[in-house]
């Protein structure tokens, strides 16, 4: 219950496809339970679009990342996003090979991987401006730091906060997380 509640709390707009990915931490008591839940929800979910992958553990906490998997394709076939990634060693841009990229950069030592905010569906121009400002500086800070065009930034953050309210309220209310999922013509 605890999965499904995150889901709802920090995973709604990629539910709702207003976004392609939301990422959040979630404790674990048992690594045979957190992947049978994963493995539940994954075969929920996955004919409406939505994907949730482990991206790393870190003693009892699992980073779980949920996206859609057509939406994140349209973001990494960009071409200023892929020449973006290519700096920090993603060879390919096909949704497999550039998630296991992501997963080796989490897993190693050293500096986190910011340029993870592309694959939340965050403007690029966002993503350089926290890399090259080290964080400081943006414009506003709302699900994530804006350093480019911050009205439409503004904008998003009020949908992403109405769709978040709008979800919490109907799971509480008896809505099953399959049912409060949008589908999705591609997987």
């Amino acid at each position: 219950m605890l999965l499904e509640r995150n889901l709802i709390e920090y995973c709604s707009p990629t539910l709702a496809s207003i976004k392609t990915a939301n990422l959040f931490s979630h404790p674990f008591s048992s690594e045979m339970d957190l992947e049978s839940q994963l493995s539940r929800l994954n075969d929920q979910l996955g004919e409406k679009g939505i994907s949730l992958l482990l991206l790393c553990r870190r003693g009892n906490k699992a980073l779980i990342y949920v996206y859609r998997k057509a939406h994140l394709q349209a973001d990494l076939s960009r071409p200023e996003v892929g020449k973006f990634l290519q700096a920090y060693g993603y060879e390919h841009m096909e949704v497999d090979a550039a998630l296991k990229r992501l997963k080796e950069r989490l897993n190693q030592e050293g500096e986190f991987p910011h340029e993870i905010g592309v694959f939340l569906g965050y403007p690029l121009g966002d993503v350089v401006g926290f890399i090259q400002n080290g964080g400081k500086n943006c414009k506003c800070t709302g699900c994530w730091k804006v350093y480019s065009d911050e009205c439409e930034a503004v904008k998003l953050f009020a949908r992403y906060k109405k769709c978040r309210t709008m979800y919490v309220h109907l799971w509480q209310n008896g809505r099953t997380i399959r049912q409060l999922t949008v589908g999705s013509s591609g997987k």
